[in-house]
Formats: C-alpha cells, sequence, structure tokens
C-alpha cells in the first residue's frame, strides 16, 4: 500500500524534477551535497554488508546443525511414501510397547480391572 502512496507523489516530467534538484540544492547547498552523496554511498555499503554477514551467519548455523544432526529435514523435502511408512513404522512401535506393558502388568500378579469385594 505504501509503494502505491509514494507512485502518487513521484515527479513524471523534467520539470519537477529540476524544482526538487532546486530545493535541494537550497536546503543542502552546493558545497554539501558531495558529502551528503558520499555519506549515503557508505550507508548503503555498510548496510549491504550487514546483511551479507547475516546472510552468511544464517548459513553457517544452519550447516553446523545439519553436521551436528539437530536439524531434521523439511515435510516439503520428505515425499508422500516415507511419510506414511513411517507412521505405519510408529504405530507397529506403539502397538508392539501397549503389548508388552500389558504382559507386565498379568505377569506381575496386578490385575488391571478393578473387581469390587
Amino acid at each position: 500500500m505504501m509503494e502505491i502512496v509514494l507512485l502518487n507523489f513521484m515527479p513524471t516530467n523534467p520539470g519537477e524534477w529540476l524544482i526538487i534538484l532546486a530545493v535541494v540544492l537550497l536546503l543542502f547547498g552546493g558545497s554539501r551535497l558531495p558529502q551528503l552523496a558520499k555519506a549515503l554511498g557508505q550507508s548503503k555499503r555498510a548496510f549491504k554488508e550487514g546483511m551479507d554477514d547475516a546472510e552468511e551467519d544464517a548459513r553457517r548455523e544452519k550447516a553446523r546443525r545439519v553436521e551436528a544432526g539437530d536439524e531434521r529435514p523439511s515435510l516439503s523435502a520428505i515425499d508422500d511414501e516415507a511419510l506414511f511408512e513411517e507412521a505405519r513404522r510408529r504405530a507397529r512401535l506403539r502397538a508392539a510397547e501397549s503389548g508388552a506393558s500389558e504382559d507386565n502388568k498379568l505377569t506381575s500378579g496386578k490385575s488391571t480391572t478393578n473387581v469390587p469385594r
């Protein structure tokens, strides 16, 4: 939305650009314009270097997590058949664990049902 508002106020013809340039010259003066341009260039360069450093740090951190085994692959990277197979494997494990826990309860002499006496 902000871009649309700004585009409505952009100068379209050379006369408008000349008026803006004249106002800038009056505000800052001819001797300060090169300094202003230099400062803007340095700011832009520093910002770009900061962004590049942040991206490089993020890449290094992700590579470190992948090497350490902390990083799990995203779901979009795994095909559907592999997901279904993993779900079936986990269901079998849960069934085996619940069956083993029932067997342990029965062999320990404790009943799993409450019978009133």
